[in-house]
């Protein structure tokens, strides 16, 4: 048997937990293959790689050089297949832009931007839940842009090379039945919705430990969270068995509105993201601030957001960045050639 990589993995796996046991759970093996594995790769090296006891395993001499030398191989081999991939992904002689998003009020409207201002390039679109799949997306060079949301000031929820710009910061408005108690209200403190059912859309930030918090400081726990597809928040908000939690830019539906909570106790933060190193970076800037503009038309359609902004210039979109270039509808970015 020839040592590969995924022996090098079954090592750190089960220096990092600490024990067999605790790895074959993480790595999802039964415990007595994952024990058979690791005797197979100590034969292959020459030796025992960790003392093991009714205390754990740890790395004898033999398993600390294995290790040493694991953790410079693993990532080394992992950056390799994404730049890759990466490579194969941006093939291809015909310039477009492939975008990817989170549910917000951007994509529809840089999705029309770019197909308005270059009507010869192939705009596609790709939604997700996940930040973390469309940032995997963009490290693998199958989206070159992609528009996510984040809690506050808190970073994205995700690692790797990416680079995220603001496009926007918007408070968290609720959604309720137009008949409920509340409806005719400038604005509400979240206290005031203490006794309330909740709904939200999934996500894998820390949308949902704010809104914990955010209640905690308002002096209650919120009862039973609803996450789910936008179709079903808007059904439990109209027929009154949910307040749904809703970014400001959202257009109710008939039977429904939107109504501000005091204070601005929950933000979200639109994000712009792209590989630095990927075929589209140059025209980065110029992306965003198409993003930048999409965001402000979605707020000119919500009047009670518009209205709200008057009294609080912290939100809404971002300011221009300095060193990008406006959006221009006449001339196209330079031609972005896949070979």
């Amino acid at each position: 048997m020839d040592l590969e990589l995924r022996h090098l993995r079954i090592v750190r796996a089960v220096a990092e937990a600490g024990s067999v046991t605790k790895a074959a759970t993480h790595l999802g093996l039964a415990q007595p293959a994952l024990t058979a594995q690791l005797k197979r790769i100590e034969r292959v090296l020459g030796g025992s790689l960790f003392d093991r006891d009714h205390n754990g395993a740890r790395p004898t001499p033999l398993g600390e050089l294995v290790l040493a030398r694991a953790r410079v191989l693993l990532p080394a081999a992992r950056e390799l297949q994404e730049e890759a991939v990466r490579f194969a992904n941006a093939c291809g002689e015909i310039p477009r832009y492939r975008l990817g998003a989170t549910n917000g009020p951007i994509l529809g409207g840089l999705v029309d931007r770019l197909a308005t201002a270059w009507p010869s390039t192939p705009v596609t679109t790709h939604t997700s839940w996940s930040a973390r799949e469309l940032n995997a997306m963009l490290t693998t060079g199958r989206l070159d842009f992609a528009i996510i949301g984040a809690c506050g000031e808190s970073p994205p929820p995700v690692d790797g090379p990416v680079v995220w710009t603001t496009i926007a910061m918007d408070p968290v408005f609720v959604l309720l039945s137009e008949d409920h108690r509340l409806m005719g209200r400038r604005e509400v403190e979240l206290g005031e919705l203490a006794d309330e059912q909740w709904t939200a859309t999934p996500g894998d930030g820390c949308f949902s430990d704010c809104f914990a918090a955010a209640c905690a400081r308002a002096g209650f726990t919120p009862k039973t969270v609803y996450e789910t597809d936008v179709a079903t928040c808007m059904h439990l908000a109209t027929v009154g068995r949910a307040v749904a939690l809703c970014q400001a830019t959202f257009q109710p539906a008939a039977g429904l509105g939107l109504l501000p909570l005091a204070g601005a106790p929950l933000r979200w933060r639109q994000l712009l993201g792209w590989h630095p190193e990927s075929p589209v970076a140059r025209v980065a800037p110029v992306i965003a601030e198409h993003a930048r503009a999409a965001h402000a038309d979605a707020v000119r359609r919500s009047a009670r957001y518009a209205a709200w902004l008057d009294g609080d210039p912290r939100f809404g979109t971002a300011p221009q960045d300095p060193d990008a270039h406006p959006p221009s509808s006449a001339l196209p970015p330079a031609p972005i050639t896949r070979r």
